[in-house]
């Protein structure tokens, strides 16, 4: 309806909207963008900091009480809310009709097993139960390393470094290929770009024999994203994800 994509109900300049329900920590933003489509279609929109209108859409103990009654359960897991909110759901059930132990608050992950005999037990071990990440068409194959580096790549952005190395000597062939993205526009900060140049080539003419023949030339990518990414942050104050790369020719 705020978006005028209703089927049958159209806003109209002079309707008075009521939102009854108010906003859950996450969803402000949500939330004021239908105020803002409402208001812009001419209506008098009312919302919990306009008047006291909120209504809940969870049950009161009364009812709670009214469902114990007609269901009769032997065991009670409430399974929506937080811990001291089903505590206090579990009180509620012990002072109906469940007994003693027979109703649980569980984290995520906790097990609750029934025996043939329908008897329940908790136990010890615990199922994965955190967050799944959907990400295209890979469902769980994002972790947290992996979002940590695009965090990274969207606050402050990355910065490629390629070093053309001898196969037989490892000493640098030319001068090393700078790319950057999302940190600084290359052609307005040559002096940076200059001195990061230098700073690899001394890295490389100065890594030692005992470094020359390492496999994948770990202890060289490792020095040049340190003392790169340190002159990096005391140019700009940024820290990009410094990425070099070593190719031998």
């Amino acid at each position: 309806m705020a978006r005028g994509e209703h089927k049958t109900v159209r806003v109209k300049t002079g309707d008075t909207v009521i939102v009854s329900a108010s906003p859950i920590p996450g969803n402000e933003r949500s939330v004021v963008e239908v105020l803002d489509n409402l208001t812009r279609q001419g209506a008098n929109v009312i919302y919990n900091k306009v008047l006291d209108i909120h209504a809940s859409g969870h049950a009161q103990q009364e009812e709670l009480k009214m469902m114990f009654g007609l269901t009769k359960p032997t065991y009670f897991v409430p399974i929506h809310g937080e811990h001291h909110m089903l505590i206090a759901h579990n009180k509620l059930a012990n002072a109906v009709n469940v007994a003693e132990g027979n109703a649980f608050a569980l984290d995520n992950g906790t097990v609750l097993e029934f025996n043939s005999a329908g008897q329940a037990k908790r136990l010890d071990t615990k199922v994965p139960a955190g967050y799944v990440y959907v990400d295209g068409l890979g469902v769980g194959d994002v972790g947290e390393v992996v979002l940590r580096d695009r965090q990274v790549m969207s606050q402050d952005g990355m910065f490629v470094i390629i070093v053309s190395l001898d196969r037989k000597t490892s000493k640098l062939i030319n001068q090393p290929d700078i790319i950057s993205r999302g940190f600084i526009y290359m052609k307005g900060n040559e002096d940076i770009i200059r001195e990061v140049k230098h700073e690899v080539r001394k890295i490389c003419e100065n890594k030692g024999p005992e470094k020359a023949s390492e496999p994948n030339y770990a202890y060289l990518r490792q020095v040049i994203r340190d003392q790169v990414g340190e002159y990096l942050f005391h140019k700009t104050n940024r820290r990009p994800m410094v990425l070099p790369v070593v190719i031998e020719v």
